[in-house]
């Protein structure tokens, strides 16, 4: 389903004030130092498959320098670039299911997590860490611990909040078909 971009615009918006206020506000602290447990990247999947990849990438690029630069550290770019890959990596999923249509089946659920998963593994296990060793010059082991921990808790908590968010979605939306004219 093509979505208006006006539509588009809108979503990414709330999408990326959502994303902060979740990142910002909700995020639990983890045991491994500056990583915690994030609760947007469930949304962030959720609203990338809605939307798409440019929608996705937008929301998590947004949303995360909002949440660094609020958080009076400075915007910390690698980790902003890794959110907004993983947003545009699940966007692609918006092209193999029909969340929009209503329809989120046991094998979109599938399909769903093992996008999420994929798309994590790239942001945290591949893109953080390399851009913090080539921006910042941080030691590896280091980087690669937190991104080993950022990509498992927010792993499970996509897979929880993201796969019920799109659920819920898909269950509240009317079907094609479903409603009949009266005579």
């Amino acid at each position: 389903m093509k979505k208006s971009p006006v539509i588009t615009v809108v979503a990414i918006g709330i999408g990326a004030a959502l994303f902060f206020v979740l990142g910002r506000f909700v995020a639990v602290p983890s045991p491994v130092p500056n990583t915690t447990i994030s609760l947007q990247y469930g949304l962030l999947a959720f609203m990338a498959a809605l939307f798409g990849p440019l929608a996705g990438l937008l929301i998590g690029l947004i949303g995360h320098a909002l949440i660094d630069f609020s958080a009076g550290w400075g915007i910390w770019w690698s980790w902003v670039v890794a959110s907004a890959g993983f947003g545009c990596l699940m966007g692609f999923v918006a092209r193999k299911i029909k969340l929009a249509d209503g329809v989120f089946e046991k094998k979109d659920i599938l399909f769903f997590n093992l996008f999420q998963i994929l798309g994590h593994i790239v942001a945290w296990g591949v893109i953080a860490p390399v851009l913090d060793i080539l921006i910042y010059a941080e030691p590896a082991n280091k980087v690669f611990v937190q991104g080993l921990a950022a990509g498992a808790s927010n792993i499970v908590t996509t897979a929880i909040v993201g796969t019920l968010l799109c659920v819920a979605y898909a269950s509240a939306k009317p079907k094609k078909g479903s409603l009949k004219e009266e005579k």
